[in-house]
């Protein structure tokens, strides 16, 4: 029986479908967790073999105790696995630790997670990516805006979502930015902003890196703006997907050998031609993540397509198959709504005007909703139509 070490199931709490996935497939489930064993969700105990507690992952030795607990008790540790971004590190380490093959090691998940190294990747399958510096000073940083000029976007070279990410106008921006930016003590990348939609390519690779489950969500206003300006955001997946899109994603996954796991890519597709990008359409590389799209993401994918996407990663990472096509049947997507903003419609109005298309509503914890949303409604649609008129709708203020 394959031994699938499972880091942190329970957070966020759609990942215990995961566990469901794992079980299903025929693995012997065996995770580690931070918190009680009674506050974990019933169907989550029922589709893990066992568990073990520690105070923190933050803790390496506790944890490495948890895994040579699993090891010397049921043999040979075959996966180990947390799809979580905070826990990609932690994971590669435990690999390299106890000889597991299955995953990325923790020397290219450090190289991986660098916005910077992405773009040698990114440009070996045969995209472009936008131009930028590793600024060690507030000279540097202002050399680089007067060369390609404004505007800019300065984040942490290494990091995740739009926490601390900058949309700069012009060099009193810089100016500003840059001293608020220096406290977090982290390498920051200054890049030429760029005017294009966020489009993802969200898949499964199995153990040849080919791709056996694909999907694309679109962004219907900027992420990093939504966070700076306090603004609405929200996206959906398409009704539709292109071959070149396929084909982008493939030559990706094969330029950063990803292999056996989820991978969320982020790109740029240009409003308009670019010098020295592209043509408008055309699609730029931005950052890969090598685990699923981030929150309830996996969810929106299966409502999307009509199935189980917890279960068609662990069969393509068990068994090497997938049975089930990418073929969109509905586009589900969410609105995240911001508390203290006046909006044109209630969050009662919006629901019953789409209740035909609603799925849910829900109250994000702080930890999500600077990206999020204070408040998301999902909703699938069949038409874009419908779906454009939602969007529109929710993100309405009042006059």
């Amino acid at each position: 029986m394959v031994n699938f070490v499972f880091i942190s199931p329970n957070y966020p709490e759609n990942y215990w479908m995961f566990a469901r996935g794992l079980k299903k497939n025929g693995a012997r489930v065996l995770c580690v967790i931070d918190t009680p064993y009674e506050s974990l969700r019933p169907e989550l105990r029922e589709n893990m073999d066992e568990c073990y507690k520690v105070s923190s992952f933050n803790n390496y030795d506790e944890v490495f105790k948890a895994v040579a607990y699993f090891s010397y008790k049921y043999g040979k540790i075959d996966w180990i696995e947390s799809n979580n971004e905070a826990w990609l590190e932690l994971d590669a380490r435990l690999r390299d630790d106890f000889n597991v093959k299955t995953g990325f090691s923790q020397e290219k998940i450090i190289e991986f997670q660098s916005k910077s190294a992405m773009k040698a990747y990114y440009e070996k399958a045969g995209l472009k990516t936008t131009p930028y510096c590793l600024p060690q000073t507030l000279d540097e940083a202002l050399g680089f805006g007067n060369r390609v000029g404004y505007s800019l976007v300065l984040k942490p070279d290494h990091g995740v979502g739009a926490s601390f990410t900058y949309h700069i106008h012009d060099e009193n921006e810089l100016r500003h930015y840059w001293n608020e930016a220096k406290n977090l003590g982290a390498q920051m990348i200054l890049e030429k902003y760029v005017e294009g939609d966020i489009v993802t390519l969200d898949g499964v690779a199995d153990s040849a890196g080919k791709i056996r489950f694909l999907g694309s969500m679109e962004y219907v206003s900027n992420c990093m703006d939504s966070v700076q300006n306090h603004d609405s955001i929200g996206s959906y997946y398409t009704l539709e997907l292109p071959q070149e899109y396929r084909e982008i994603a493939q030559r990706v996954v094969d330029s950063f050998g990803i292999k056996n796991r989820f991978f969320h890519g982020e790109y740029f597709r240009l409003k308009k031609d670019t010098e020295g990008l592209g043509k408008q359409g055309d699609l730029v590389g931005l950052e890969v993540n090598f685990r699923t799209p981030g929150g309830f993401a996996p969810d929106l994918i299966n409502y999307t397509y009509d199935v189980d996407i917890y279960d068609i990663w662990a069969n393509v990472l068990l068994n090497q198959t997938n049975d089930k096509e990418d073929k969109a049947k509905y586009s589900a997507g969410f609105v995240g709504r911001r508390n203290g903003n006046e909006y044109a419609y209630s969050v009662d109005e919006i629901m019953e005007k789409y209740k035909v298309e609603i799925i849910g509503l829900e109250k994000l914890p702080p930890a999500f909703a600077s990206a999020m949303g204070d408040v998301t409604i999902k909703a699938r649609f069949t038409s874009p139509e419908r779906r454009q008129s939602f969007y529109e709708d929710s993100f309405k203020r009042k006059a």
